[in-house]
């Protein structure tokens, strides 16, 4: 990690959490990824970087922390590699870089959902980068999947890990179809849409989960879809942000929004 990392270009002064008013938003804040309270301080430390933006930061905090900071580096390292690099040969790198750690999070700790899920989120964003199909012809999505059943299994209440699943479905069968979406990699588009409506159950104010279902609708329903995906994308646009990854989220449906 020798190069810096782009800044996040929205910093704020309400995203800059101590830890005791990390610990009151906690439950809030981490509503999408069940993660539960640090136990250890230089993990807190690493989470209040990761939420103010800082996310090089979070990577460097939580890796020297190690055992739950690790989680924190994960998701550092994965909302910024989507939301923020540039370089496009660089964020494949990073995500790979991820995916072997989260996969070497698994095999330490086996019933720790975290593993899975940012495996899977690093490994689904690759095969975006790459190409979903090219991804399939890898083996890439029974990865993605067998990961994100994983996490579910281990954190019922997981909401990102519903939207993730929403989202292979949803993918899957636009670019295969739907026959052979469920016969050769169990796509289907009625348990895609149900993962979308559960993640919005567990995380009812959250914009991703919002963004995801339009875009899933829009893959899985085209045009007869349309209305509801275009109010799901001006919930989420309209949403008050209360960490930089939320921010994130929000500008990315106003931008989806201006297309």
């Amino acid at each position: 990690m020798a190069k810096a990392w782009t800044k996040f270009p929205y910093p704020d002064k309400k995203f800059n959490y101590t830890a005791a008013t990390l610990k009151k938003a906690w439950e809030r804040l981490h509503k999408g990824d069940a993660e539960p309270w640090p136990k250890d301080d230089a993990v807190v430390e690493a989470w209040i970087a990761f939420h103010a933006g800082e996310f090089q930061k979070a990577v460097e905090l939580g890796l020297k922390a190690g055992g739950a900071g690790i989680t924190a580096a994960n998701k550092a390292q994965a909302i910024y590699a989507n939301y923020v690099e540039g370089d496009d040969k660089r964020k494949l790198d990073l995500f790979q870089e991820l995916a072997a750690r989260a996969e070497a999070q698994q095999a330490a700790e086996a019933k720790n959902p975290a593993g899975y899920y940012w495996a899977a989120y690093a490994l689904g964003r690759y095969a975006q980068g790459i190409s979903i199909v090219k991804a399939l012809s890898q083996g890439i999505g029974g990865k993605v999947k067998s990961a994100l059943e994983t996490t579910i299994k281990l954190a019922p209440k997981h909401a990102d890990a519903h939207i993730a699943l929403g989202a292979y479905h949803a993918e899957v069968i636009d670019k295969v179809g739907g026959m052979i979406g469920g016969l050769t990699y169990g796509a289907k588009k009625d348990v895609g849409l149900k993962h979308f409506e559960t993640a919005l159950k567990l995380n009812p104010d959250s914009a991703i989960a919002r963004i995801e279902y339009a875009n899933g609708l829009a893959l899985l329903e085209g045009k007869k879809a349309l209305a509801q995906a275009e109010k799901l994308y001006a919930e989420a646009a309209a949403a008050e942000p209360h960490d930089a990854m939320e921010k994130l989220d929000v500008e990315l449906a106003k931008a989806e929004m201006e297309d």
